[in-house]
């Protein structure tokens, strides 16, 4: 097209590649999606605007991250995946599998410092993921609100390395500073 009208520049392949591994990797992070597709950010940005748009990706701000999700996920379901995407989140819902638990069972299991697991435990309770139930005692258990539903979201996603190291570190920085 000549003249002066605005054109939108395209490169659909770049913007394919985003909308299939979005697909392929439910409730990635921005930074993960840079990374693994070797993308500036200012790249990213560009083509992730334009697939919303397109309504070919849904972007869900979820703890301080933006994860993206294929639009035919359920916006409950992208909640509770953009969490699991979180290792600590994540074995903590795994233990709960099991059947209810005290927290301080739970932080042991994960191997992490019980304020460590009350901060991943701020975000599942604000999603309905996890109840804190309190005995005659005033003695807090946790337990899921649906264990069907947070099995299926667990075996939706695959963390990265860089997410676990980054949460590992973090357990190893609470170890220390304990």
């Amino acid at each position: 097209m000549t003249g002066g009208g605005n054109v939108e520049r395209r490169d659909p392949s770049t913007r394919d590649r985003i909308a299939a591994f979005v697909r392929a990797h439910p409730g990635i992070h921005f930074n993960e999606l840079v990374r693994r597709l070797d993308l500036a950010p200012g790249q990213a940005q560009y083509h992730l605007r334009r697939l919303a748009r397109a309504e070919r990706v849904v972007g869900e701000a979820v703890s301080g991250r933006t994860h993206y999700f294929d639009p035919s996920i359920d916006p409950e379901e992208r909640r509770r995946v953009a969490l699991f995407r979180r290792e600590t989140a994540r074995d903590a819902v795994v233990e709960l599998l099991d059947g209810p638990a005290r927290p301080d069972a739970v932080a042991d299991a994960v191997g992490v410092a019980r304020s460590t697991l009350e901060h991943h435990l701020d975000g599942l309770v604000d999603a309905d993921v996890v109840e804190k139930r309190r005995g005659p005692r005033g003695r807090v258990t946790l337990a899921l609100v649906d264990a069907e539903a947070a099995a299926r979201s667990l075996r939706r996603i695959e963390p990265s390395l860089p997410d676990r190291l980054l949460d590992r570190f973090t357990r190893l920085v609470d170890a220390v500073l304990e």
